[in-house]
């Protein structure tokens, strides 16, 4: 078994929550309330930032920067996060002025602690951890034959299933499973495998379900 295999393994029924999130499905059948997304794609907007660094980082640290910076590039979602805010009304200001929810600052703050404190496979280990389950989900939706009318569903749908997205999370995975790694770095990889899972599945939840800080 390879190693990208066995992660995901590790993690099969917390794997499943997260690819089957009550988020995804409703979004998919074009029923989930338009302000659960809306409060995710601010949301993922500002985690976007995050990933950014996650990459600039993880190319810094290749042991092949020309192969790295080839596959590591910017992502080509800035597009669409200005399109719906303006559609929304929401000024640049508006914008800058976006709050953190509690998870996604907490996911946040663990990429950032990964990015600057461990090695090139853990920050690869890392953005397959992310990236993949997004490519599963959105495959399994197609498979069903889902098509949203909702135009920000259904593009959500299919910029994580078309071919950059795919060779993408090849290339994340052979990268996994060629690099030389110790027992204890098996270890290691599962245990971020495991919680980047954990805070996806935290992300979904704090969108569906309007996850707030406490007043006062």
């Amino acid at each position: 078994m390879s190693l990208s295999d066995g992660l995901q393994e590790g993690v099969g029924f917390l794997w499943e929550r997260v690819v089957t999130h009550p988020f995804i499905i409703e979004l998919g059948e074009g029923t989930l309330p338009q302000e659960s997304f809306d409060l995710y794609f601010e949301q993922d907007y500002l985690f976007v930032k995050e990933l950014v660094i996650l990459r600039s980082i993880a190319k810094a640290k290749a042991p092949d920067f020309g192969d790295a910076a080839r596959h590591l590039g910017l992502g080509g979602d800035g597009g669409i996060f200005q399109q719906a805010f303006r559609e929304r009304g929401l000024s640049p200001q508006d914008v800058a002025n976006l709050e953190y929810r509690p998870a996604t600052l907490h996911y946040s703050s663990y990429l950032r602690k990964l990015a600057y404190e461990g090695r090139f496979i853990d920050l690869i280990t890392t953005w397959l951890a992310v990236e993949w389950p997004y490519l599963e989900w959105a495959q399994r939706l197609v498979a069903a034959g889902k098509r949203p009318e909702n135009y920000y569903y259904q593009t959500w749908i299919d910029n994580h299933t078309n071919q950059g997205m795919i060779d993408f999370v090849s290339w994340l995975r052979y990268t996994v499973d060629t690099t030389p790694v110790s027992p204890d770095d098996q270890v290691r990889l599962q245990g971020i495998f495991r919680d980047v899972l954990r805070y996806e599945f935290l992300f979904w939840e704090m969108a569906y379900r309007n996850e707030r800080w406490p007043e006062g």
